[in-house]
């Protein structure tokens, strides 16, 4: 028995990054306890808004109570960002086939979630996007065996596509058969976070080539999915999914 659980114990694979992590971010706080906290959480300064498959959950900053649940289909919504004062959802069919995407968009005014904008045969099944300030970045997934596949593409404001980059292969082989569930921009450089593993990956858009390099993997208090910018502390926010949690980090 003592030789059959040893046995077990390492052949069971290692829930955390396969990368050397250089200090990074802790978590801050309680954070959140939200039912909705399953694939991404953003934030205003007065508001947190955590993300589900089917719904985007608007949250009183201030108080943790729950303001509004928005109104409008949706079947896999991923990561969130906020432009404008409204919340950019990345929506796709995942895992059907062939792969649908689009941008959907919720208005905390109305609590409508509507398309913003449909991505004809997408490379892929859409998993971020964000908005640098003049051209969209958009990352479209692949999983299993072809997660290599997954490319994130740089869009003039009217969708049309500019450039596109593959990531680099020990990001991938860190995958574990996923992909990059979130990503947003730090300064010169993007943070890409896992599927379920407490890492982020520092990486940079070359002058010259088609793959982004890897800077440095850093610690992370999420384990995975979609994160984002917090416009009130300067840190980050992100979701515990088997918490069901939004969760804050600092440095």
């Amino acid at each position: 028995m003592v030789i059959l659980l040893l046995s077990l114990v390492v052949l069971a694979p290692a829930d955390e990054s396969k990368l050397t992590l250089k200090p990074g971010y802790k978590a801050v706080g309680d954070g959140l306890k939200s039912e909705y906290a399953t694939q991404a959480a953003t934030a205003t300064e007065k508001h947190l808004f955590a993300v589900a498959s089917t719904t985007v959950a608007m949250y009183d900053r201030a108080t943790g109570k729950l303001l509004a649940k928005s109104e409008g289909k949706a079947e896999h919504l991923n990561s969130a960002f906020v432009w404008k004062g409204k919340v950019y959802c990345a929506h796709s069919n995942y895992p059907k086939k062939p792969e649908t995407s689009e941008i959907r968009v919720y208005d905390p005014e109305t609590n409508k979630l509507i398309i913003f904008h449909d991505f004809k045969n997408p490379p892929g099944s859409l998993v971020w996007n964000i908005h640098d300030g003049k051209n969209w970045w958009c990352c479209f997934a692949h999983y299993q065996d072809d997660n290599a596949k997954t490319v994130l593409i740089k869009f003039a404001d009217e969708f049309k596509e500019l450039q596109r980059w593959t990531f680099p292969k020990a990001v991938i082989d860190d995958w574990d058969k996923m992909s990059a569930s979130g990503g947003i921009w730090d300064g010169q450089t993007l943070l890409a976070s896992h599927h379920h593993y407490k890492v982020l990956y520092r990486l940079k858009v070359p002058k010259d080539g088609k793959e982004l390099e890897l800077v440095e993997a850093l610690e992370s208090p999420f384990p995975g999915q979609g994160i984002a910018t917090d416009p009130k502390t300067g840190g980050l926010v992100g979701i515990d999914r088997r918490a069901k949690k939004i969760v804050f980090a600092g440095k």
